[in-house]
């Protein structure tokens, strides 16, 4: 090509793609790669044929030569072994050489020769002979390896030829030891013989048919009987498997035995203790079990298992029978027999406890009859959502099982082993003392476990009443805060971490005992006796409560969300059992320590202050009054903690908030009410009942009519109203009307029997519930000193026997003394009084008889149910007799005033709200902060006389004169200074003539306001007061 004249080289690019040379290359090494696969493949294709064929030419040919054997031994022997002798069971006879080569436990020949040989073996045996002569001749110790071999292979091939045919032989498994003809029987009653722990091989045999796994076998031959009992009437025991599994099962449990260890997996534990009520089936075997030899060592297995988080047990039944279930049943209901036996040693104790704990925190909740009744209410209103929820669903029985296994017995031994005696009545040993930190960690643990999972009315009474738990863990708690050092609990007893505070399961499981316990103390042992905690004693717990609920709810929260639907909470609660019980912990802690404020409202032993944290400051109740806040949170969980003050400026800053939304639209126009002053209730109740929830919210503007049927003077700014709300609870609340009884301490409660003197009772009781609700929300004290019992139905609480004496003290000290006869003398029999489960009602001498329980009439107090029969009297009289009329006032009450609010306050702090304090009014605070007007100073010479007038009055005429210049006879709960608007003096009569110091004081209670002439003496001023205060005109004096 010639030259262009262009010196720069040009790229050539090739527009063809790759070339043909180099697709050829790649082709033809794919090509290579798949014909070596090939090669490869065909070479381990020809390999296996060769092996399939290697095997099963050795198959045929050893099927061949056990066919072989077999006929020469049916030529020699016979069909039947009718041939055999007692020289064919000698070591030189190649008897059980042949037997064991071709035997075949499906053929039929083969199992009856086996069978035929077991008889002539038992038969031999009954003749008296010698089992050892019989196998080893002379000189056991020269053939001692082959006669093990024998004898042990002999029982395996005995059991494995039962679990083979066991659905030929259900019901010759069922038939007693006296019917030895059949075949089943022979089989079991030879390996019983073979293994005899008389025996010298008989170490070698049980290892070797344990290592074989037995025991699974044993698992399908009691399962198939158990499915054969179903469909067939047959009855039997499988006392052969029994005696066999006994005999095993004792072997194993020697300390002496030198056998090599057995897979956990195929143990007497996992395959045997999961079989659904095993001990039903086997009632020798309990026994033997329940020695505490074989029952520590078990036991013992079990909870070193568990430690190691080791899933050994086989496959459940049915959803119904889960193994750890049935597991936990059978151990429940053998641990009863091994605790009651003298010297029950410690460590089997804490092991038990241990292994019932872990099982119990697998196990779902067992709920009570009344329990799932709400939970089925409840299931209709859930979601679709739900449906993807899967419970586990026990078997009734098995239920049944477990709950009687953790029986009063239980309850009582366990923990008096694990505590031992001596701590019980010695008191617990030194906090560091490893013995006493381990018994408390296994007791709390299964207990905590046992409250999560089990029905607790039996439970907690058993606790409560007749154990020492609460004085031992309270020694226990006591020491370990003296000393300012909580023991850590063994992690693998605790299943908490191991960084987890040492006192959140102690408090777990005492907080709910303790608090169970004081449902039913009496006055006169938790003041007098000061039983069971000392009130000194109480004042330090009342310390530990609160430092625990403070660190748990503000200094390091846990907020698992109250909405989730409880699968959710049992899921979490094995996910994350930390967070789990300090979440339970703080509920229990903040119910007992709620329970022992009441106790002391009712008679004071500690200081109020005392149940106030050291934390609370102005940050705190600014949060406090916001929804979702951690401050808000502890509001409703534990408004203990925060002084009453605050808690109710938060309450009058939450109405201040509602009328501020709602706001007086139109109010004039609709809400004026003119009342008769001798109708006020009447009145009242036709014109309030029409309001709406809006309109009562609302200002309420209210025009007297007198007597004479004139409207009385004066306009309502706010002070006629007060002085309305004062006259219609008086008249609303006396008991002359009928709606309201009086205790034996002149406090109100509602009738039982209203509905016998008003057909309109429940609506009756609808209006005084809105009245009372809108007295409070517009911050008017009333004097109306409501029962302590009535005021737990404002916060939606039961009522326990504590609150009994105020309602009826005769009913009171007849239940104290069948509570302390069931305390004191337990032994003494109860049903002797001819007590049954019924009560008699009598209201205006009208008597009426009601059961307590269905079919009460014809069930009797005992010992064992008179616990539950105090709580239902209490129950009876305190809640179930008033509950109509309290859940129709509370109805109207919750118009206008939220639960969240009235759940920030108890009883006696929610009649503080009502009605102000009870004490003498507090002059001093009333001058500190009152105004003067119209030339009085706080100075002058009329005030001065003022004070010491109004300090001069009894208190009935101090209430009288509040009223009188403020419409309402209590003052503001939190002190004068809150009084709006403040209390102002204003000089009347303007020259000081006689004239004008004849007049009488005047008030404005809309504003507060005393209109006083400038009167010259003590004695004048005190006697135109008192005259002014009782004149009880109304508004035609101003």
């Amino acid at each position: 090509m010639f030259f262009s004249g262009d010196p720069t080289s040009r790229k050539r690019v090739a527009l063809g793609g790759r070339s043909s040379k180099e697709r050829d290359t790649q082709k033809l090494m794919e090509q290579t790669r798949m014909e070596r696969d090939r090669r490869l493949w065909q070479r381990k294709q020809n390999a296996s044929a060769i092996k399939i064929q290697k095997c099963f030419r050795g198959r045929k040919a050893a099927k061949a030569e056990r066919a072989k054997v077999r006929e020469q031994f049916l030529s020699r022997y016979g069909s039947y072994c009718q041939n055999a002798e007692r020289c064919c069971f000698c070591p030189d006879s190649d008897y059980f050489r042949q037997l064991f080569f071709f035997f075949n436990a499906r053929n039929a020949g083969d199992f009856t020769i086996l069978v035929e040989t077991c008889r002539g073996i038992l038969n031999l045996v009954r003749d008296n002979d010698n089992i050892v002569s019989l196998f080893a001749g002379v000189d056991y110790s020269a053939v001692l390896a082959l006669v093990d071999h024998r004898v042990k292979n002999l029982a395996y091939i005995c059991i494995l030829s039962l679990y083979q045919n066991r659905s030929h032989f259900r019901q010759q498994l069922l038939v007693p030891d006296a019917d030895s003809v059949m075949q089943a029987t022979v089989l079991l009653e030879a390996v019983a013989a073979l293994i005899d722990p008389k025996l010298p091989w008989a170490c070698k045999a049980v290892s070797y048919l344990c290592q074989k796994n037995v025991f699974a076998l044993f698992r399908e031959i009691v399962l198939a009987e158990r499915e054969n009992a179903k469909t067939s009437s047959s009855t039997g025991n499988l006392s052969g498997v029994e005696h066999i599994t006994g005999i095993l099962i004792s072997h194993s449990g020697q300390n002496s035995c030198s056998c090599p260890n057995v897979d956990p997996k195929f143990c007497f534990s996992s395959q045997m203790l999961t079989v659904p009520f095993l001990w039903k089936n086997f009632p020798s075997l309990k026994g033997v079990f329940s020695t505490q030899g074989l029952s520590q060592h078990y036991i013992h297995q079990m909870s070193l298992c568990l430690q190691n988080h080791t899933n050994l047990l086989p496959s459940d039944i049915s959803a119904e029978y889960p193994g750890y279930a049935c597991l936990l049943g059978n151990i429940l209901e053998a641990a009863g027999v091994t605790l009651s036996q003298p010297a029950c040693p410690f460590e089997m104790a804490v092991d038990l406890a241990a292994v019932s704990t872990f099982l119990l925190e697998a196990l779902p909740p067992i709920k009570s009859s009344s329990q799932k009744a709400k939970e089925d209410a409840a299931m209709i209103e859930e979601d679709a959502d739900s449906a993807d929820d899967i419970q586990i669903v026990l078997d009734k029985d098995l239920e049944r099982q477990i709950i009687t296994g953790i029986d009063s017995r239980f309850l009582l031994q366990l923990p008096c082993v694990l505590l031992q005696i001596n701590v019980l009545f010695g008191g617990i040993s030194a906090v560091g003392d490893d013995r006493s930190v381990v018994a408390i960690g296994a007791a709390c643990a299964l207990l905590h476990v046992t409250f999560n999972t089990l029905p607790l009315e039996r439970v907690m009474t058993v606790l409560a009443y007749r154990t020492e738990l609460v004085r031992v863990l309270w020694e226990f708690m006591k020491n370990c805060h003296d000393n300012k050092r909580w023991s850590s609990l063994p992690e693998h007893l605790s299943l908490l971490p191991g960084d987890s505070p040492g006192w959140l399961l102690p408090l777990a499981v005492f907080c709910p005992v303790y608090k169970h316990m004081l449902m039913i103390v009496d006055n006169e042992e938790f003041y007098e006796q000061e039983r069971p905690l000392s009130l000194r004693d109480i004042r330090s717990l009342i310390v530990i409560l609160r430092q625990a609920l403070w660190q748990l709810l503000w200094l390091n929260p846990t907020a698992p969300n109250a909405s989730a639907k409880t699968t959710s909470r049992e899921n979490t609660s094995k996910q994350n059992p930390n967070e789990s019980i300090k979440h339970r912990v703080s509920i229990v802690a903040s119910e007992l320590l709620s329970q022992l404020q009441d106790w002391n409202n009712r008679r004071e032993f500690t200081p109020p202050s005392d149940f106030h944290a050291d934390g609370v400051d102005d940050f705190f109740i600014s949060q406090a009054v916001v929804d979702g806040t951690k401050a808000n949170e502890i509001m409703k969980l534990a408004p203990f903690l925060i002084p009453f003050t605050s808690r109710v400026k938060i309450f009058n800053s939450q109405l201040v908030a509602v009328k501020q939304r709602h706001g007086p639209h139109g109010v004039f126009a609709r809400n004026r009410f003119t009342i008769r002053r001798d109708r006020i209730l009447e009145d009242a109740y036709n014109q309030m009942s029409a309001l709406s929830e809006e309109d009562l919210r609302g200002l309420i503007r209210v025009t007297f009519v007198n007597e004479l049927g004139v409207e009385e003077a004066g306009i309502d700014g706010g002070g006629i109203f007060k002085d309305f709300m004062e006259n219609i609870t008086r008249a609303a609340f006396d008991v002359q009307y009928g709606l309201f009884k009086e205790t034996v301490d002149h406090l109100l409660y509602p009738n039982p029997g209203s509905g016998l003197i008003h057909e309109q009772h429940l609506q009756f009781f609808h209006f005084l519930g809105c009245l009372l609700a809108k007295a409070m929300f517009e911050g008017v004290l009333v004097d109306i000193p409501f029962a302590t019992f009535f005021l737990s139905k404002l916060k939606q609480k039961f009522n326990y026997l504590n609150d009994l004496p105020s309602l009826d003290p005769e009913l009171y000290r007849h239940l104290i003394f069948l509570k302390m006869y069931y305390v004191q003398h337990y032994q003494g029999d109860i049903a002797g009084l001819e007590l049954y489960f019924v009560i008699v009602n009598n209201e205006y001498g009208e008597q009426t008889e009601e059961e307590l329980l269905p079919g009460g009439r014809n069930l009797r107090v005992t010992n064992e149910n008179v616990i539950t029969f105090i709580h239902l009297v209490s129950n009876h009289r305190l809640n179930f007799q008033i509950r109509q009329q309290s859940s129709h006032f509370l109805r109207g009450f919750q118009q206008l005033i939220q639960k969240d609010w009235i759940d920030m306050f108890n009883e006696h702090e929610l009649q503080l709200l009502i009605s102000g304090s009870l004490e003498s009014l507090d002059v001093d605070d009333l001058r500190i902060h009152t105004n003067y007007a119209g030339g009085y100073h706080k100075e002058h010479y009329v005030i001065d006389m003022f004070w010491d007038v109004i300090k001069g009055f009894s208190l009935e005429n101090q209430k009288k004169f509040l009223k009188f210049v403020t419409g309402c006879s209590r003052g503001p709960l939190l002190g004068f200074k809150y009084l709006e608007p403040l209390f102002c003096i204003q000089r009347a009569a303007g020259n000081a003539s006689d004239e004008a110091l004849d007049r009488l004081p005047t008030s404005a209670t809309c504003m507060n306001l005393l209109k006083l002439p400038p009167y010259r003496s003590k004695e004048q001023m005190e006697a135109k007061l008192l005259y002014a205060i009782n004149a009880e005109a109304g508004f035609d004096l101003s």
